[in-house]
């Protein structure tokens, strides 16, 4: 049964799962498999080496499926940055209206976006940074826990908690990304009061994903604890798969003396990570992973995992909403004021369990 959440009626999407931005998977085949499946495939522009490229696979995407998908664009620190503006101009040319972003300062890009009509669903691992994006006047967060592949930020708080403190802070609605492979755990995250959820290391194993096989044979093969997280002493945090290159990284990040990125260059390669993904050497260099290889066991189709997704958390919600008994038998008398605890309950709004918050 089709969802109805935020994300779905805004998206015009079935179930309210999205395919994140991946650099090097992100590519037509897989955004219009995820799409087709009822989800929002998404692109990554940045695989493509000019926004006139952007152009064409996004032309070659709407080949493929009659549903809607997006793109992703990451603005990342460089010495010679990409035209991010270029390509967010070919995104608006070609008529796509989804846009996934992430990255630093991209306030004049979402204004870019915004200003031709696009819905702007931002990335972050922050609350702080959350709002940030808010006041930038994005349609949704996806707020990434600690979990999750690639650039996990520097907070190490993962989704349990904030998405909990998403929902307590924040005026727009979010999607949950980091630790997410199936429909239970779609479930937990509506329950915390997201509107979907992100994935991107649960779609790399799909059948469709544009990647080497033995790479989806060493995701469905590996443990939640085979990934390394890399560049702390740099506070640029990424957790890859827990490779031999990978961990040769962490080893000369942590026996540098220098102190000098330099130091851990050759490790962390951008053209080695590419070439794992076609030669299927998954040892030739680094490429990202999240937590989430511990709760994959197979490599579907994107229309067998979709529907999956979706029966598993309509049977989760639906025992969970079996749990509850007696309804309507609660006491309607006067309730205390929040903050403040009735002489024989608890009041939720309290600091602490039978305790108000002018006693902590």
């Amino acid at each position: 049964m089709p969802f109805a959440t935020a994300l779905t009626r805004q998206l015009g999407i079935k179930i309210p799962v999205v395919q994140g931005g991946m650099q090097w998977v992100g590519y037509a085949e897989l955004a219009s498999a995820v799409s087709n499946a009822g989800g929002l495939g998404i692109l990554t522009a940045l695989t493509q080496p000019s926004p006139a490229d952007l152009r064409k696979e996004i032309q070659r995407c709407k080949t493929m499926t009659p549903h809607p998908f997006g793109v992703n664009l990451t603005l990342l620190p460089a010495l010679v940055p990409p035209d991010y503006h270029g390509y967010a101009q070919a995104i608006i040319d070609e008529g796509i209206r989804i846009v996934e972003t992430a990255g630093n300062s991209p306030g004049p890009v979402i204004r870019q976006l915004k200003a031709a009509g696009c819905t702007v669903l931002h990335k972050c691992t922050t609350v702080r940074h959350a709002r940030s994006a808010v006041a930038l006047g994005v349609d949704f967060l996806s707020i990434d826990g600690f979990e999750c592949a690639g650039h996990v930020g520097e907070s190490d708080v993962t989704n349990f908690i904030l998405l909990s403190r998403a929902r307590q802070s924040l005026t727009v609605p979010f999607i949950a990304s980091g630790g997410f492979a199936d429909g239970q755990g779609l479930a937990a995250a509506l329950a915390l009061g997201a509107e979907g959820i992100n994935m991107g290391t649960r779609f790399m194993c799909t059948i469709e994903a544009p990647i080497h096989h033995n790479v989806k044979v060493a995701i469905v093969e590996a443990q939640e604890t085979d990934t390394e997280l890399v560049l702390r002493r740099w506070r640029n945090t990424s957790r890859l798969f827990a490779n031999k290159v990978a961990k040769e990284a962490v080893k000369a990040e942590r026996e540098s003396v220098s102190g000098k990125f330099e130091d851990v260059a050759p490790f962390v390669s951008g053209k080695r990570g590419r070439e794992v993904f076609v030669n299927g050497d998954v040892d030739h260099g680094v490429w990202t992973a999240g937590q989430v290889i511990g709760l994959i066991h197979d490599i579907p189709s994107c229309q067998e995992l979709v529907e999956r997704i979706e029966r598993e958390a309509e049977e989760t919600l639906d025992k969970a909403s079996s749990l509850i008994v007696g309804r309507g038998s609660r006491p309607q008398g006067k309730q205390p004021p929040p903050g403040e605890v009735g002489k024989n309950m608890n009041n939720p709004g309290a600091e602490m369990w039978g305790i108000g918050k002018t006693k902590i």
